[in-house]
């Protein structure tokens, strides 16, 4: 038997490490350490309900395991052949329990090329990997297919880049083997910067090794000896996992001179980023390596042409490298009957924000939203109204109900004023005021830019005063018009794909919550609530009694009034806290 625990950087923050050594003590004092072997594996995707224990072979799936859950497991399910009711996952339209995750509507849908291996093995071990066709594509490329042969099925896969771009990943390989050099490098952009994403950090952390035979598949293909893998520092797990996964592939073999005997040399170093969300843009991700700025540049010269240190390089994110070993053992023309038309195969999601079942989903191209966020998502939480759907990041845009039945792919997305980017996914609902949001996300790009274009240097800084003022409530309808034309004029003219997609956001919300931005320059009213400035909060007097328990909690003595007699708040000291609210057992105190 094996007991499969989750290791990811989510649920180890919860405590799942103390439920490993829990579950081995356990095995010790009942003399099982031989017969049950504990491992720590990789993300499951449903870090709403982890820590995650699965128990195999029978799948038994528990959700939001306690390390002193652990003894109970070994006794109850171990021993005695009992499941532990009370961790099983519990369907929230039955309200029964689900012991297979096949039966959960957070997996029903789900189909895992990219993630096929997080939280099935232990990406610590070599041999685990292998035991799952580990290795065997890139034997298979180094004995029986040419180079252009590789290329050739990656280019009939459909393949599309999974970083956010969308480029065609066959037609990229291709450019970059045409060029022909002394040194060509292999990059993995590993610098997930996205709020709200963890996809790639949970498929290096659950599944490093994938990574690894990737970038040796392309390094192959393209006539590459070096792999150079561009990852933030704030990963350290991920850094050690695949530190660890370089070193075992160097002794199998698997990376190093004569690769299986091939004649093809080929190793791979990790480079560390520190935390640049522009240097995502493969240019800017290059600069950094070499060591300069993490500044964009004007392409032509593509990095397939001119990259690092001015040789050919090919860069690709991590979930695209994913999916390559799959393509390559199971044929283009598998992967080719998944998706769409123009969108092939899957997408890896960081489903997040206001929604039941928060976590990372890997669905196939062409899905509706409609089935992500309310059969996989399991729905808004609280049973509130679904109000819009963040894709894309910060360079997305923001969707609503009118585009819950629209099927998820890189054209439709884009069609919608969104796009797919590198798979962010933050759901909103009723409380959420779309102002708000835009303005989030512009200070988050304004944080981020490098500066380089005046475009996105100050033209997005102006974007995001002039949201500030709106949502100080001192915003006219002359305000709004200049937020649009502004935001065309950045999106025409910025350098680099941060500065061209980080109006989204602004022109999004303004085309699909246009009346909401009328309202907060209009009718000084902001209806989530959300921006204080144009907050009011008020006492009923026919509910108030007086009790003086609001006023005695009142953190600037905002409220006034005699004892057993109805108060009132003094709207021009109030700081709106929300403690008179939290005190009030009447029920006297509400935002208008």
């Amino acid at each position: 038997m094996h007991v499969l625990v989750c290791g990811g950087t989510g649920c180890k923050a919860s405590q799942s490490h103390e439920i490993v050594e829990n579950l081995k003590s356990a095995l010790v004092e009942n003399g099982l350490q031989d017969e049950v072997q504990v491992i720590t594996t990789g993300c499951f995707g449903f870090c709403e309900k982890g820590p995650i224990v699965k128990m195999m072979p029978d799948n038994t799936f528990y959700t939001q395991v306690k390390p002193e859950d652990a003894r109970t497991i070994v006794e109850e399910h171990i021993i005695k052949g009992r499941k532990v009711t009370n961790l099983l996952y519990t369907d929230p339209e039955t309200n029964e329990h689900v012991s297979d995750s096949k039966h959960m509507g957070f997996y029903k849908k789900q189909v895992r090329i990219a993630l096929r291996n997080c939280g099935f093995i232990d990406p610590e071990n070599i041999e685990e990997f292998i035991s799952r066709d580990g290795y065997a594509a890139l034997g298979k490329c180094l004995t029986e297919l040419k180079p252009e042969d590789v290329i050739q099925e990656i280019k009939l896969s459909g393949l599309r880049g999974r970083g956010g771009g969308g480029f065609p990943t066959g037609l990229k390989w291709e450019i970059a083997s045409k060029n022909h050099a002394d040194q060509k490098y292999v990059v993995c952009n590993a610098d997930e910067g996205d709020p709200g994403a963890f996809m790639d950090r949970s498929i290096m952390e659950g599944d490093p090794h994938t990574i690894v035979e990737a970038m040796a598949i392309c390094g192959y293909a393209i006539g590459a000896t070096k792999g150079l893998v561009y990852i933030r520092a704030e990963y350290p797990l991920a850094i050690e996992r695949l530190q660890i996964a370089i070193k075992q592939a160097r002794e199998y073999g698997l990376l190093g001179t004569n690769i299986l005997g091939s004649g093809f040399d080929f190793d791979i170093e990790l480079r560390y980023g520190a935390g640049a969300f522009v240097c995502g843009e493969e240019t800017a991700l290059i600069h950094s390596m070499e060591g300069k700025r993490g500044e964009p540049t004007f392409k032509p010269p593509f990095p397939a042409v001119s990259g690092y240190l001015g040789k050919p390089t090919n860069v690709n994110n991590v979930e695209t490298f994913a999916n390559i070993p799959v393509i390559i053992n199971r044929g283009a023309d598998w992967f080719n009957k998944i998706g769409t038309e123009k969108s092939k195969g899957t997408k890896v999601f960081a489903l997040a924000g206001q929604i039941n079942n928060v976590g990372l989903i890997e669905v196939p191209m062409g899905i509706t939203l409609r089935e992500v966020i309310y059969e996989i998502g399991g729905g808004i939480k609280d049973g509130k109204e679904f109000k819009a759907v963040q894709t894309g990041g910060p360079s997305g845009g923001c969707l609503t109900t009118k585009h819950l039945d629209t099927p998820i792919d890189y054209d439709n997305l884009i069609a919608a004023g969104s796009m797919m980017g590198s798979g962010g996914m933050v759901v909103m609902d009723e409380t959420s005021c779309m102002v708000s949001i835009a303005k989030f996300y512009l200070e988050f790009t304004c944080e981020e830019s490098c500066g380089k274009c005046s475009p996105c240097r100050i033209g997005n800084k102006r974007l995001c005063e002039m949201l500030t003022k709106i949502s100080k409530g001192n915003g006219t309808m002359e305000d709004l018009y200049e937020l649009r034309n502004l935001a065309a004029v950045i999106k025409d003219t910025a350098l680099c794909g941060l500065g061209q997609t980080s109006p989204n956001p602004v022109l999004s919300t303004l085309d699909n919550f246009w009346d909401e931005y009328v309202e907060h320059v209009v009718d000084k009213k902001c209806r989530a609530g959300v921006c204080k400035s144009l907050m009011r909060y008020e006492i009923d007097q026919s509910k108030c009694v007086g009790c003086t328990a609001c006023a005695r909690n009142c953190p600037v003595n905002a409220i006034k009034g005699e004892k057993k007699m109805p108060h009132t708040i003094d709207t021009e000291v109030c700081i709106k806290c929300g403690a008179c609210i939290e005190r009030c057992k009447f029920g006297a105190i509400s935002i208008k």
